[in-house]
């Protein structure tokens, strides 16, 4: 049953795409690109054995998208543009931040247990399952951006205005999280060691929480366009954050590696911030 569901709504996402392609052209154009920047991704991981590459696009799948956009408008947009910058400072950093912390360590675990289920056809099951859902993933993601970029633009309002905000606190709280964790680790006797200062004492995935605030920020953006209904879009992004491939998935993993933080489980709340103390 669940296989099932889950073919029927795969076919439904993949009915969507071509649905919204026929009635928007540039959107059939990004699904392209994005085709032809994973598939020639997942190529390159048969040769050097190694999935966990993708995990560096995705940031920078957006900043695609978002400049494949724009270039196609038939007239200047200067919400587009703004966006655009958005997007890129977010995206930018974060496949950069991912690359740097992936360089030189193997293939994530992630993966490496996906091959061994998989044994001689995870070269060819890792397209689909891996990449080309990403791709699918990433595309209706980032619907937002498009509708915000293709609508007229007829001048700013104060959701603009909210949406930049929005965006402006969840990248600092993504940004600053990541790179106090960073600092954590270099540390050679932190080892084993959970952390739980800066903003790591407010939750226990600060940079999951301000990568779905920022994606919220997206959206402010796209109702002051007049595109309100792609509200699925951060409501999808918050759900892979909190239940998928985000807290859910990571924290089953550091239960088994690290036994102390069942403690740091009890006492700091796993995705939104909790600036008090009993």
């Amino acid at each position: 049953m669940k296989n099932i569901l889950l073919l029927v709504m795969a076919i439904s996402l993949l009915g969507g795409m071509v649905v919204l392609s026929y009635f928007f052209t540039p959107l059939a154009w990004g699904a392209g690109l994005l085709w032809l920047c994973l598939t020639l991704l997942w190529l390159w991981s048969l040769r050097i054995k190694d999935s966990s590459i993708i995990d560096s696009f995705w940031g920078m799948g957006f900043v695609i998208l978002a400049w494949l956009w724009y270039g196609l408008l038939p007239d200047s947009n200067p919400r587009a543009l703004v966006l655009c910058v958005l997007v890129s400072i977010w995206g930018v950093r974060l496949s950069t931040h991912i690359a740097v912390r992936n360089h030189g360590k193997g293939e994530d675990y992630r993966y490496q247990a996906f091959r061994e289920a998989h044994g001689d056809k995870y070269w060819w099951r890792s397209y689909f399952r891996v990449y080309l859902l990403q791709g699918v993933l990433l595309w209706l993601i980032s619907l937002p951006l498009f509708f915000t970029q293709h609508t007229p633009f007829t001048g700013w309002t104060w959701v603009d205005a909210l949406g930049g905000i929005i965006w402006l606190a969840g990248f600092v709280f993504e940004a600053l999280g990541d790179w106090q964790l960073a600092q954590f680790k270099a540390n050679p006797q932190n080892k084993g060691k959970v952390f739980d200062s800066g903003l790591w004492q407010y939750t226990r995935h600060p940079n999951y929480f301000g990568d779905a605030v920022l994606w919220w920020g997206y959206f402010d953006f796209a109702v002051a366009a007049g595109a309100g209904w792609t509200v699925l879009s951060p409501l999808l992004m918050t759900f892979l954050l909190m239940k998928v491939s985000g807290v859910a998935l990571l924290e089953e993993r550091l239960v088994e590696t690290k036994p102390q933080y069942l403690d740091y489980m009890s006492q700091t709340p796993a995705f939104f911030p909790k600036f008090w103390k009993r």
